[in-house]
Protein backbone atom coordinates (compact mmCIF):
# COMPACT_ATOMS: atom_id res chain seq x y z
CA UNK A 1 0.00 0.00 0.00
CA UNK A 2 1.38 3.40 -1.20
CA UNK A 3 1.38 6.34 1.47
CA UNK A 4 0.13 8.94 -1.49
CA UNK A 5 1.83 12.16 -2.68
CA UNK A 6 2.39 15.09 -0.16
CA UNK A 7 2.95 18.52 -1.54
CA UNK A 8 3.64 21.57 -0.46
CA UNK A 9 1.31 24.47 0.09
CA UNK A 10 1.11 27.50 -2.43
CA UNK A 11 0.90 30.43 -0.64
CA UNK A 12 1.04 34.72 -1.56
CA UNK A 13 3.02 37.35 -0.02
CA UNK A 14 3.00 40.70 -0.93
CA UNK A 15 5.39 44.11 -0.76
CA UNK A 16 2.72 46.20 -0.42
CA UNK A 17 4.31 50.13 -1.09
CA UNK A 18 2.24 52.85 0.34
CA UNK A 19 5.04 55.30 0.20
CA UNK A 20 8.54 55.62 -1.43
CA UNK A 21 10.84 53.22 0.77
CA UNK A 22 7.79 52.12 2.62
CA UNK A 23 6.27 48.44 3.55
CA UNK A 24 3.13 47.48 5.52
CA UNK A 25 4.21 44.73 7.68
CA UNK A 26 1.37 42.80 9.77
CA UNK A 27 1.98 41.62 13.19
CA UNK A 28 0.60 37.87 13.32
CA UNK A 29 -1.76 36.82 15.87
CA UNK A 30 -0.93 32.95 15.74
CA UNK A 31 2.28 31.24 15.62
CA UNK A 32 4.76 31.59 13.96
CA UNK A 33 4.46 34.92 15.93
CA UNK A 34 6.14 38.28 15.21
CA UNK A 35 5.95 40.51 12.14
CA UNK A 36 5.13 39.06 8.57
CA UNK A 37 4.63 40.52 5.39
CA UNK A 38 0.59 40.09 5.01
CA UNK A 39 0.19 36.93 2.55
CA UNK A 40 -1.43 33.51 3.35
CA UNK A 41 -2.80 30.36 1.60
CA UNK A 42 -4.16 30.10 -1.68
CA UNK A 43 -7.82 28.74 -1.63
CA UNK A 44 -9.04 25.67 -4.31
CA UNK A 45 -9.68 26.89 -7.47
CA UNK A 46 -8.44 30.78 -6.76
CA UNK A 47 -5.12 31.94 -8.66
CA UNK A 48 -2.44 33.80 -7.41
CA UNK A 49 -3.20 37.27 -8.20
CA UNK A 50 -6.96 37.01 -6.57
CA UNK A 51 -5.27 35.17 -4.14
CA UNK A 52 -2.90 37.94 -3.04
CA UNK A 53 -5.51 40.57 -3.88
CA UNK A 54 -7.82 38.68 -0.96
CA UNK A 55 -4.94 38.49 1.50
CA UNK A 56 -4.31 41.80 1.65
CA UNK A 57 -7.59 42.94 1.83
CA UNK A 58 -8.17 40.44 5.15
CA UNK A 59 -4.86 41.28 6.86
CA UNK A 60 -4.63 44.74 6.02
CA UNK A 61 -8.12 46.30 5.09
CA UNK A 62 -6.09 47.56 1.86
CA UNK A 63 -7.48 47.44 -1.78
CA UNK A 64 -3.84 46.42 -3.44
CA UNK A 65 -3.46 47.12 -7.47
CA UNK A 66 -0.30 44.44 -8.13
CA UNK A 67 2.16 45.72 -10.39
CA UNK A 68 4.20 42.88 -10.88
CA UNK A 69 5.58 39.47 -9.32
CA UNK A 70 8.76 39.90 -7.51
CA UNK A 71 9.79 36.25 -6.80
CA UNK A 72 8.97 33.00 -5.71
CA UNK A 73 10.81 31.35 -2.22
CA UNK A 74 10.61 27.35 -1.85
CA UNK A 75 12.92 26.31 0.48
CA UNK A 76 11.43 23.91 2.61
CA UNK A 77 12.54 25.36 5.79
CA UNK A 78 11.03 28.50 5.22
CA UNK A 79 7.52 27.98 7.08
CA UNK A 80 8.03 25.74 10.50
CA UNK A 81 4.54 23.95 10.07
CA UNK A 82 4.78 22.58 6.58
CA UNK A 83 6.63 23.11 3.32
CA UNK A 84 5.13 25.73 1.55
CA UNK A 85 6.27 27.26 -1.84
CA UNK A 86 5.15 31.40 -1.98
CA UNK A 87 5.05 33.53 -4.46
CA UNK A 88 5.83 37.33 -3.56
CA UNK A 89 3.96 40.16 -5.58
CA UNK A 90 4.89 44.20 -5.39
CA UNK A 91 2.00 45.90 -4.78
CA UNK A 92 0.68 49.87 -4.07
CA UNK A 93 -2.06 50.83 -2.17
CA UNK A 94 -3.29 54.05 -0.41
CA UNK A 95 -4.56 54.61 2.33
CA UNK A 96 -3.86 53.13 6.72
CA UNK A 97 -3.69 49.56 6.81
CA UNK A 98 -5.91 48.21 9.65
CA UNK A 99 -4.84 44.75 10.82
CA UNK A 100 -7.44 41.73 10.37
CA UNK A 101 -8.23 38.03 9.93
CA UNK A 102 -5.39 36.47 11.46
CA UNK A 103 -3.24 39.87 11.73
CA UNK A 104 -3.63 41.68 15.62
CA UNK A 105 -1.72 44.45 13.81
CA UNK A 106 -1.02 46.16 10.35
CA UNK A 107 1.63 48.98 10.02
CA UNK A 108 3.78 51.12 7.33
CA UNK A 109 7.53 50.52 8.41
CA UNK A 110 10.02 52.19 6.26
CA UNK A 111 12.87 49.83 4.85
CA UNK A 112 15.48 51.19 7.17
CA UNK A 113 13.64 50.72 10.03
CA UNK A 114 11.72 47.28 10.34
CA UNK A 115 10.57 45.56 13.46
CA UNK A 116 11.91 42.04 15.27
CA UNK A 117 11.23 39.58 15.27
CA UNK A 118 10.32 39.29 11.29
CA UNK A 119 8.58 35.81 10.69
CA UNK A 120 9.27 32.87 8.14
CA UNK A 121 12.07 33.97 5.69
CA UNK A 122 10.64 37.58 5.64
CA UNK A 123 13.79 39.20 6.80
CA UNK A 124 15.55 37.41 2.99
CA UNK A 125 12.80 38.68 1.29
CA UNK A 126 12.83 42.17 2.30
CA UNK A 127 16.26 42.21 1.93
CA UNK A 128 16.28 40.99 -1.55
CA UNK A 129 13.54 43.81 -2.64
CA UNK A 130 15.78 46.54 -0.98
CA UNK A 131 18.51 45.30 -2.99
CA UNK A 132 15.99 44.66 -6.12
CA UNK A 133 17.71 41.63 -6.60
CA UNK A 134 15.32 39.58 -8.47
Amino acid sequence: MSEGYRNPYPTVDLLIETRPGAVVLVRRKNPPLGWALPGGFVDWGECLEDAARREALEETGLEVTLLRQFHTYSDPARDPRHHTITTVFVARATGEPVGGDDAAEARVFDLSALPEPLAFDHAAILDDWRRRRY
